[in-house]
């Protein structure tokens, strides 16, 4: 490896919007998600909808409920 030209790899903390943080090492200081295997859907067996920009709520429009 050549001298000087790689960043720095040190320990960061990886924090997720439900409060749950994770302790690793990166080249980035910290980082910060919405979602983690702590809170995400798959993980935890509970149906939750995370709507992004209305994405959700245009797919029931379309596809909703047409009996």
């Amino acid at each position: 490896m050549k001298e000087g030209i790689h960043p720095s790899y040190e320990g960061t903390t990886i924090k997720c919007a439900c409060g749950f943080e994770i302790t690793t090492r990166s080249t980035r200081k910290a980082i910060k998600v919405e979602i983690c295997s702590n809170c995400h859907p798959f993980y935890t067996g509970k149906m939750k909808f995370v709507d992004t920009a209305g994405r959700v709520e245009r797919f029931r429009r379309k596809y909703g409920n047409k009996s």
